[in-house]
């Protein structure tokens, strides 16, 4: 999904995401993409397989080049975690040890608690294959899992990066129910126009044989009122359903296509001429 808007000023803040010996360049370039689009920019890479950088990481990026480009590569990960107060690694099953293990949403609060004290923060990924070792777990101070179906809990690494950024970024935000944008908004139409457009809509259904039998129109036209009011339309929609009524006014299914309106109509038409 393409939605770029390169004027805007970009995010850059946020945890250092620590990829533990990647295999595949196109990962890292996947993952350098995820942060981007929630606005983490400072990746680092312990020891991995492939020469970094590399043009397969710089494609898969699609253009979060500038990830790519300040990435720093670390020979092992107490290097790459030296400089952090507070560190999360990401697991995808059950540990033994006495570390607290949060889901996505916990643990991104807490690092945005940590984050505004000041503290420098970092979150953990292991291999593709297998994750991460329990002794390169025992570096972290607590573990995050995210809650997966058991019968098939396996993330590709940027997915598990994008999930992990997507919580992230929700905690910067006035409410987390915020998007990017939103629809319009519409006042409610006055009830006049709702009880016209209820006429207009009568007549034409009365006029094509909708009421059958005639004995139940009441109740009929009371249901179509009830589920009409349900929907809280503005004066634009109730326009443009107008519209519609008015050009089925003018088209009789027993006439050729355009060739005028039914009788009743057609006199009203002439009379308000």
């Amino acid at each position: 999904m393409a939605g770029t808007d390169r004027q805007q000023p970009s995010i850059a803040e946020g945890p250092a995401i620590i990829l533990v010996e990647p295999q595949l360049p196109e990962n890292i370039g996947m993952v350098a993409r995820a942060m981007a689009n929630f606005g983490l920019a400072e990746l680092r890479l312990v020891n991995p397989r492939e020469t970094f950088p590399c043009e397969k990481s710089r494609a898969a990026a699609s253009k979060a080049d500038h990830i790519i480009d300040n990435a720093v590569v670390y020979d092992d990960l107490q290097s790459a975690l030296a400089d952090l107060n507070f560190v999360y690694a990401t697991t995808a099953r059950e540990r033994d040890g006495f570390k607290t293990v949060r889901g996505p949403v916990e643990a991104a609060r807490t690092l945005r608690h940590k984050f505004n004290h000041q503290e420098r923060i970092g979150i953990m990924f292991g291999r593709e294959r297998f994750g991460l070792s329990n002794e390169e777990v025992g570096l972290a101070d607590e573990l995050v899992t995210f809650p997966v179906n058991p019968a098939f809990a396996s993330l590709n690494i940027a997915q598990a990066v994008l999930l992990m950024s997507y919580e992230w970024m929700k905690t910067g935000l006035e409410s987390e129910t915020d998007t990017a944008f939103r629809g319009p908004e519409f006042d409610l139409a006055p009830k006049g126009e709702l009880h016209s457009f209820f006429s207009h809509l009568e007549e034409a259904l009365d006029i094509r044989g909708y009421f059958r039998p005639v004995q139940r129109k009441e109740i009929m036209v009371n249901k179509l009122r009830s589920v009409l009011t349900r929907a809280g339309f503005a004066s634009a929609e109730l326009k443009l359903l107008r519209g519609v009524l008015t050009s089925l006014d003018y088209f009789s299914p027993k006439m050729p296509r355009g060739s005028g309106a039914p009788e009743g109509r057609a006199r009203e038409k002439k009379a308000d001429d």
